[in-house]
């Protein structure tokens, strides 16, 4: 899936800060690529949190709401 007529829009509100990144802008590899690890991508964790690149569902279900 190396082509996505969205990867532009995608990539402008893309939260993910890890360098070098193959699957920025294409949402579906990175959900795939993602759960396949038992994680969520970037885009579902503040901006403090992603930073630690600690994107387990433990950390998604330790966050406050």
């Amino acid at each position: 899936m190396s082509d996505c007529s969205n990867s532009k829009e995608n990539l402008a509100r893309c939260a993910c800060t890890w360098p070098g990144c193959p699957r920025k802008g294409r949402c579906c590899e990175c959900l795939r690529h993602h759960l396949a690890s038992r994680e969520l991508p970037a885009c579902a964790f503040p901006p403090e949190v992603e930073r630690t690149y600690d994107r387990s569902f433990e950390r998604f279900r330790a966050l406050p709401r």
